[in-house]
């Protein structure tokens, strides 16, 4: 795979364990970048993220040029997008973690408090899970790595295409056209998470 995979050093990320994995899933020239030009010219992008809603999304408008080159190339040019996490998160319209916060508004939705049916269910939610593909989306199914204490519903739920659960079902795996979204940590996922990323690489 000779694409250029842009990883998004934008300060709220796993950058390198992120790196690593697509190369391990076979992408051959990875580049984790902060410059926006780069960004702009990839061939396909992974945006990570690691921690709260409003620490990453004012993270990300904070690094000059990086929303502006990420939505040309995902919006204008139709690059294939990847979020990770709170990345996936970020589509939304807005989250509502330590007061409500404007998301990118790719995939229109809203970013909630995780909400378990059982008391002895601890947030966050951290662990192994089962991934379960849905709305018919041929995703492959699988065991995945979760930390995270939101979930990501988009109001369109033909956007959801994998789903896990606890205490609840959440949304696992979001996509439109070409963008990608992942609750889960392909990177921490062993060999679900390859899998994946590779699926993701060469479609």
């Amino acid at each position: 795979m000779s694409d250029r995979v842009a990883v998004v050093d934008y300060g709220a990320g796993n950058l390198r364990s992120a790196a690593r994995a697509l190369a391990a899933a076979g992408a051959a020239n990875v580049d984790v970048t902060a410059d926006p030009a780069r960004i702009a010219s990839a061939d396909r992008i992974v945006l990570p993220g690691v921690g709260a809603f409003a620490q990453c999304i004012n993270a990300l408008r904070g690094a000059t040029g990086i929303e502006a080159a990420l939505s040309d190339a995902v919006r204008r040019r139709q690059v294939p997008f990847l979020g990770i996490c709170v990345g996936m998160q970020l589509l939304a319209t807005e989250g509502h973690e330590h007061g409500i916060h404007q998301g990118l508004g790719w995939l229109p939705g809203t970013v909630t408090r995780l909400q378990p049916d059982d008391s002895d269910l601890k947030i966050p939610h951290m662990g192994w899970n089962h991934v379960t593909a849905v709305n018919d989306s041929g995703m492959a199914q699988g065991d995945a790595y979760f930390v995270h204490s939101y979930r990501f519903d988009p109001d369109d739920a033909a956007d959801v295409r994998a789903t896990s659960d606890h205490g609840g079902v959440f949304p696992a795996i979001v996509a439109r056209g070409n963008i990608t979204g992942v609750q889960f940590h392909p990177e921490k996922s062993q060999t679900y998470g390859l899998a994946f990323l590779k699926a993701w690489l060469t479609a």
